[in-house]
This record gives C-alpha cells, sequence and structure tokens, in this order.
C-alpha cells in the first residue's frame, strides 16, 4: 500500500527554467493538453457509469431486476463514489494527477466489462460500488489541474469548459448506449462503454501533466502576474494546514449543501429519465437517448455561458449567476413534467433548457464557487467536499426514487404503469431547496 501510495505521489519539483520566452512556450503548450486531456477524459470516463441507467427498463421488462433493486445497485455506486470523491479531492492535491486519473478510468473499463458478463443482485451491487470509487478520481483531477494551471481572473471561463465534459460525456452515453442497447441488446450498454473506457486511459496518461513546478516551470499566479487585492506570492503555509482550513470554512459546507439537493435532480434526470421519458412520455429506447442527449448539447452552451457571464459582467462572483441559472432549471422542470401530454417540441425546449441551466449550476456548485473560496493549495480538498454532499445527494435520491417509482407500478391487464406524480415532487422540491441555499451566500467573495 505504501509503494503505491508513493507510485501515486506528485513529482518533485526540478531546477526553473531559464528564459522569459521557454517557460512561456512550454506553459501554452502543456496548458491546451491538459486542457483536453481533463475534459475529453473525463467526458468519456462517463459512459463507464451511464450505462447502468440506460439498461435500467430492458432489466425490468425481462423480470432481472425491479426498480427498488436498480435503486439499491445505483445507491452502492453513488455511495462509494462520495466517499471517494472526499478522499481523492484531499489526496488528488498531493498526487501525480496524472497517474491517479489514468488508473481510475482503467479500473472502471475492467468493472464494465464483469457487469456485462455476469447478472446477480448482490455481484452487480458490490462491483457497481466498486465503480464508484475509481469513477471518483475525475472530479478531483480536474479541480487540481485547474487551479494548478489557470490563474485567478481566467478560472471561471477554463472551468466552464472542463464542466463540459459532463455534457460530453452525458451525450456520448445516451446516443451511443440508446443505439447499442437497442440492437445487440443490454450487455452491449456494459461492454461498449468498457472498450471506449480503456483507449481513454491511454490517452490521458499521454496527455495530462503534473503540477506546473514538477517541469521546472513557475506557479501559473507568478506566470499570469494575477493575485488578488494586488497580493504578490502564496501564503506559505502547508498543503495539509491550507486544507483544514477548508475543513473550517462554512461557506464550503452551504454550497456542499446546496449542491447536494442539486444533485437529486441532476441524477434524478440521469438516472430515472430514460425511464421517464419511455414510460410517461411514451418515447422508445433510442428516443429517449436523443432527448437525453440534446439536453447534453445544450448543456455544453450552460457550462461556458456560466463561466463568461459570471467572469465578464459580475467580475467573477458567482452568486447572481447561481440564482439566475436556477429559476431558468426550476422553470424547464416545470415545463418538462407538467406541460400538455404529447407536446414533444415542449419537451424538447425543456431538456434544452434544463441541460442549459443544470450544466451552468454544476460549473458553479459542483466545484468553481467552491475553488473560489478556497486556498488554492486545497483546490482538491474544496472539491472533495462539495463532492461528497453531491454524491450522497444522488445515492439518496437513487434509492428514494427507486422506492417512489417502485411503489408507484401497478399491472393493468399485463401492462406495466407507473405513477410519476411522488418521484417528480421529491425532484422539483430539491432544485427549489439548493436554490434557496445557494443564495444565502450572495455575499462571499473570491479570495487569492
Amino acid at each position: 500500500m505504501r509503494g503505491l501510495v508513493d507510485f501515486l505521489r506528485t513529482g518533485p519539483d526540478r531546477p526553473p527554467i531559464e528564459g522569459k520566452a521557454a517557460i512561456d512556450r512550454i506553459y501554452r503548450r502543456t496548458r491546451v493538453l491538459v486542457l483536453i486531456a481533463v475534459t475529453v477524459g473525463y467526458g468519456i470516463s462517463y459512459t463507464c457509469r451511464l450505462g447502468f441507467a440506460a439498461v435500467k427498463k430492458p432489466l425490468i421488462d425481462g423480470g432481472l431486476f425491479n426498480a427498488n433493486e436498480l435503486g439499491q445497485i445505483g445507491q452502492a455506486f453513488f455511495y462509494t463514489y462520495a466517499l471517494g470523491k472526499f478522499l481523492n479531492g484531499f489526496f488528488g492535491d498531493h498526487a501525480n494527477v496524472r497517474r491517479l486519473f489514468s488508473i481510475g478510468v482503467l479500473c472502471s473499463a475492467l468493472i464494465n466489462l464483469a457487469m456485462g458478463c455476469y447478472s446477480s443482485f448482490w455481484f452487480w451491487t458490490g462491483v457497481w460500488a466498486l465503480n464508484g470509487w475509481f469513477q471518483s478520481s475525475g472530479a478531483p483531477t480536474g479541480a487540481v489541474v485547474l487551479a494548478n494551471w489557470f490563474s485567478n481572473r481566467e478560472r471561471g471561463r477554463y472551468y466552464g469548459v472542463f464542466s463540459a465534459s459532463h455534457s460530453i460525456g452525458e451525450g456520448t452515453s445516451f446516443l451511443l448506449l440508446g443505439v447499442l442497447i437497442s440492437s445487440w441488446g443490454w450487455r452491449l450498454g456494459f461492454w461498449g462503454p468498457a472498450a471506449l473506457g480503456a483507449a481513454t486511459a491511454l490517452g490521458i496518461y499521454l496527455m495530462l501533466r503534473d503540477r506546473p513546478p514538477t517541469l521546472g516551470l513557475p506557479p501559473v499566479a507568478v506566470w499570469k502576474n494575477d493575485f488578488i487585492d494586488d497580493k504578490t506570492s502564496e501564503k506559505k503555509s502547508s498543503t495539509w494546514r491550507n486544507q483544514l482550513e477548508v475543513l473550517k470554512t462554512p461557506a464550503i459546507w452551504i454550497i456542499g449543501l446546496a449542491n447536494g439537493c442539486m444533485y437529486v435532480t441532476r441524477y434524478a434526470i440521469n438516472s430515472w429519465g430514460w425511464l421517464y421519458l419511455q414510460d410517461a412520455k411514451g418515447y422508445s429506447q433510442i428516443e429517449a437517448g436523443v432527448m437525453l442527449a440534446i439536453n447534453t448539447v445544450a448543456g455544453m452552451c450552460g457550462a461556458f455561458a456560466f463561466g463568461f457571464i459570471s467572469d465578464k459582467f459580475f467580475k467573477a462572483r458567482r452568486p447572481p449567476c447561481n440564482l439566475i441559472f436556477a429559476v431558468i432549471e426550476i422553470g424547464a422542470l416545470c415545463l418538462l413534467f407538467f406541460g400538455p401530454p404529447g407536446n414533444r417540441v415542449l419537451f424538447t425546449v425543456a431538456l434544452m433548457l434544463y441541460g442549459f441551466a443544470l450544466n451552468g449550476l454544476l460549473a458553479s456548485l459542483g466545484g468553481l464557487f467552491a475553488i473560489d473560496l478556497a486556498p488554492k493549495r486545497a483546490a482538491g480538498a474544496a472539491m472533495g467536499v462539495v463532492g461528497l454532499f453531491a454524491y450522497l445527494g444522488a445515492g439518496f435520491q437513487e434509492r428514494v426514487s427507486g422506492y417512489l417509482i417502485q411503489r408507484g407500478t401497478t399491472m393493468v391487464d399485463g401492462v406495466r404503469q407507473v405513477d410519476y406524480s411522488a418521484p417528480v415532487a421529491f425532484w422539483l422540491g430539491a432544485s427549489v431547496l439548493s436554490m434557496l441555499l445557494a443564495a444565502s451566500l450572495w455575499r462571499s467573495r473570491m479570495r487569492d
């Protein structure tokens, strides 16, 4: 175990590179590589977690599992993901992110391969829980990379780019998995992501880099001359001390609670939206996948827009944008759930607005807002705290949603019918609570 920790530990600082031109050239080239690695890599790794959502209806229709059992399996993933994201967030500040992230994605791919080979409730519960742990390496890696390679006043824009990774992964998953499952059965819902995940792990290892000083580069704040309040150097304190400061910051815990509530709704749509669109709105497997993919395309625009608007128009203040995007998200969900039956144009517009707004909130509450309020040497810890709440919320949602859907299920003349009124009320209420918690931090300010 000690050997593994040493292998994953960040490398030593190299002697400083001489010459501004050389530093500029290496910084510019490497920043492009690491941004592509964390954005595309984290996005494609999503396929190794969303196959489970895509196969729910075939599994229920085939009598392999019911909604309550699927909720328990999904819950196991989210709880280990929550713990893993918290611990990997703290470890990520000390880790070689290149090795940590690529190994996590490779192990997740191998687990998807196993899921398609054997179907048993307890086997799936244990293996899918393990997948949650390996998947948890991605988001903390992104937070550490952004904090180390991008400075304070540009971080919102680049975090918006990174947050588009969720949409890349979800869109790829919804389109790819819909075709694979409809054409070749539910097992391809795991085997397809397994192959894609293994290739992604290799790409991450080839492109990602450790901290700038491990390459002989100065810290990014020095290179960009970008310090808050005209400070000229970072505080000289240990990474552990900075991480402890994160735990003592009440605003970060409130962001975590708001994020947890937002993730109830987010994963209600991700985990059960496929089933909901087929049961309640009459879509086919492929049609539901296309609809959810449209939602993620709008999500990429929302992530970009949030970072740009909050940086450009609100001087890197996140709370005003949080409120605007939350109102749009709640309104879009109301259109989707309560709009006139059969109006597919309206449902498409609703899902696009929802994806746009949710991914903006995901960029902020899912990491950017907390990173703004945390010491930069503890960005991973801040991400770990909000991530812990996020996936506790997602796991709670998975269990409650599965129970409510199963409770609302009846058989009429041999046809399965589901009353979604209770799950819908649960999902909407979580979004409203998230908005109120985030609004309570209206006066919060970025720190250096």
